[in-house]
């Protein structure tokens, strides 16, 4: 079956030590599409076209940059920016013959629906999104079909807020009738699990400032504010 083709690294990433898999498994996706952005590619041109018109969302902006192929980066903004020059400049040139409320209205209207087109469009979250919607359903087919998957989904960390939500939603796409009840048990079960315990690391790292605690081991608490990020908002700072 097709879903076979994503077994492996979602296996992989639910292999991994980590707070979430689902995180854990995106960001696998979105190095490789900055790698690949920033690699030789970018002098392709159907990729410089690509980048050129999508451009890049602030926090795969901030990766391509931190990638270091400075030179690389700024030949692709430059020609971003070309193109978003070029186009503001067309929707402005538009010239009114007498005044009109409707007319510049309709004319604003424009401007600001490319405005939002623009901000929304992101070229390494086009390359990622299709693959890691086959990895969520992937999740799906392997907790399905394979006994040891169930075992260790069971056995895993947890989730982030965002992909608890995204699997909950995307179950009964997948699964149906008892199945789709034990995933869901197990899903909460695991989300609220985990949440706990980083929510009562949480705690303890906050104690540890209080002097009466000051000689007290950290136990798990010394990481929980980083992994407490991962929890609530999938933010990885390692």
């Amino acid at each position: 079956m097709k879903e076979k083709l994503y077994t492996i690294p979602v296996n992989d990433a639910f292999n991994e030590d980590c707070e979430c898999p689902v995180c854990f498994m995106r960001r696998s996706l979105e190095t490789g599409a900055v790698d690949f952005t920033m690699g030789p590619s970018y002098m392709e041109d159907d990729i410089r076209e690509a980048t050129s018109r999508l451009g890049f969302c602030e926090k795969h902006l901030q990766q391509l940059y931190e990638h270091q192929n400075r030179l690389g980066l700024a030949l692709i903004l430059k020609t971003h920016m070309d193109k978003i020059i070029k186009d503001t400049e067309k929707l402005s040139e538009k010239k009114v013959s007498a005044p009109s409320f409707l007319k510049k209205k309709s004319e604003k209207a424009g401007m600001v629906t490319y405005l939002d087109e623009l901000e929304a469009s992101c070229f390494i979250c086009d390359k990622i999104e299709g693959t890691f919607e086959r990895y969520i359903a992937t999740i799906f087919y392997l907790y399905s079909h394979e006994e040891s998957f169930r075992a260790k989904f069971n056995a895993s960390k947890g989730f982030c807020a965002q992909h608890y939500k995204i699997l909950y939603a995307e179950s009964a796409k997948y699964l149906n009738g008892e199945e789709a009840d034990r995933f869901l048990k197990e899903l909460n079960k695991l989300f609220l699990d985990n949440m706990k315990r980083v929510r009562d690391d949480l705690s303890w790292f906050i104690d540890k400032f209080d002097y009466r605690y000051a000689n007290e081991p950290w136990k798990n608490a010394k990481d929980a504010l980083p992994r407490s990020m991962e929890k609530t908002n999938g933010i990885s700072l390692s």
